[in-house]
């Protein structure tokens, strides 16, 4: 078979997906509605929560689900559908129900982010696509999140785009860096997709193409002068770097009256050297040019740099970013969690695990989130039956979804609803915000938090708790197949 010149999202799923899909088909079960949850079990880097990120790339591959004759002829060729099945396919569309929670909020183990209600064969196809969505663009807004806050306030460029594992990794990976807070990027294509601000100014390379250092940094300043942000460490950064960055400076940017430059360091002791160079410009007047490093960063390093008291303004966080190389799986699951009969009765579905991680919550849910009405601040996270609402005008007591026997009351709350409608009957029910919008979104639900949920050394566990007739359906379920 000729290799296919276009590509179609919607051959991205696990075979076994397919196989399903036919059996159901065969069984006269395609149509049955059925119920799909994605959550995840722990947090990467053993922080205290995550973020949400990657719903827009889901909607995009919801929205162009379909099988074309390249496929089916594929399909065909593994002589394991026949050709009812085949012409099933040729007509494929989704026309569930998808509800989600959006994009940039902070999230935790066990809760649903995405749940999909739509018929069996729909819902098990998607199911590789819409946790590759998830997952990816979740684990790197989330440390994303971590390195910013490790910053402290400073500027962070993601600059990950060459050791990124591959071409979404590259592009979506920026967009889900900046969800999780930081400023912009160097890779141009995300600019240009998404609107992830680009920026980037020279290489070694640069300095290396000229006869002396000092041309070099001249020139730049010239061609670039309101974005003159000097590599001062090809050669030796205070004997040389520092000190002809300094001269360019002053014989290109203050004859014009430009006080905005910057120096970036990217090898060597940064922590010394940026204080050394601290001390150079600000003895040369140059008291308004920042200083950025780069070089294999992450937020522990960052953090380290600070408390050494270094004095950087910027960071440049490359491949431990894009890769989120101390922990690179974020680790969604996709899990059944209930089937209608025909006459619409919903019936929840449990997977049982000596593991007690691996225990799934069943049944078609409600997912809240409580907010102190004295602080504004998140208390608790509580999953319900789908039918059930909140009256947090009353006490409510709320339970332990792994336990027998440990509740608590909460009290002086104010819920919110968590997840929104995505889909409706196969329809884009959402208005996608801006990816500026979603960037300020994370921040505000991130400030929401405690700090002691936000640190990374031991956080405290931030409790998502079960309603008692969730509870009830789960323990129930476990004691009968149990």
């Amino acid at each position: 078979m000729e290799r296919k010149e276009s590509l179609n999202l919607s051959m991205l799923f696990d075979f076994y997906e397919m196989t399903m899909a036919n059996g159901y088909f065969r069984q006269g079960m395609q149509d049955r509605i059925t119920y799909f949850d994605v959550f995840f079990r722990r947090v990467p880097d053993g922080g205290g929560f995550a973020i949400a990120a990657g719903l827009e790339q889901l909607v995009e591959y919801i929205r162009d689900l379909h099988f074309d004759e390249d496929d089916i002829a594929f399909l065909r060729s593994k002589n394991l559908f026949q050709e009812d099945f085949l012409n099933y396919l040729r007509h494929f569309r989704f026309t569930g129900d998808i509800w989600a929670v959006p994009e940039g909020t902070p999230v935790f183990p066990g809760e649903p982010l995405v749940t999909v209600r739509a018929p069996a064969s729909q819902a098990q196809l998607i199911e590789t696509y819409a946790l590759l969505c998830v997952n990816h663009q979740s684990l790197i807004a989330t440390k994303a999140n971590r390195v910013v806050r490790a910053a402290g306030g400073r500027t962070v460029l993601e600059f990950g785009s060459r050791r990124a594992q591959g071409v979404d990794g590259a592009v979506v990976g920026a967009r889900a860096a900046y969800i999780g807070g930081v400023h912009g990027t160097a890779c141009a294509i995300s600019d240009q997709l998404y609107g992830v601000p680009a920026a980037g100014t020279m290489a070694h390379s640069w300095v290396q193409m000229f006869d002396s250092q000092y041309e070099a940094f001249k020139t730049y300043c010239e061609i670039y002068p309101t974005n003159a942000v000097l590599l001062v460490d090809t050669y030796n950064t205070l004997k040389s770097g520092v000190p002809d960055a300094i001269r360019a400076f002053n014989e290109v940017l203050r004859p014009r009256g430009i006080t905005k430059c910057g120096i970036r360091l990217d090898s060597g002791d940064i922590a010394y050297l940026s204080k050394e160079a601290r001390k150079l410009l600000d003895a040369a007047g140059w008291e308004t040019c920042t200083i950025s490093a780069s070089n294999s960063l992450d937020e522990e390093l960052i953090r380290d740099l600070l408390q050494q008291g270094a004095r950087i303004d910027a960071f440049g966080v490359g491949e431990r970013l894009i890769t989120a190389r101390s922990e690179p799986v974020f680790g969604g699951v996709y899990k059944l969690v209930a089937v209608e009969d025909e006459d619409g009765t919903i019936l929840p579905k449990i997977k049982i695990s000596e593991n007690v991680t691996k225990i799934t919550t069943p049944h078609f849910k409600k997912l809240y989130r409580f907010y102190g009405k004295d602080t504004g601040k998140a208390i608790a996270d509580y999953l319900a039956v789908h039918d059930e609402t909140v009256d947090d005008s009353q006490p409510l007591v709320i339970f332990d979804p792994d336990a027998t026997w440990k509740k608590k009351e909460v009290y002086d709350f104010t819920a919110r609803e968590l997840q929104v409608p995505v889909f409706k009957n196969g329809e884009l029910a959402y208005a996608l915000p801006s990816l500026p919008e979603i960037r300020a979104y994370c921040q505000e639900q991130v400030d929401t938090l405690w700090e002691e949920v936000k640190r990374f050394d031991n956080p405290h566990k931030y409790y998502v708790d079960l309603s008692r007739k969730l509870w009830d359906v789960k323990h129930g379920l476990l004691e009968k197949n149990g």
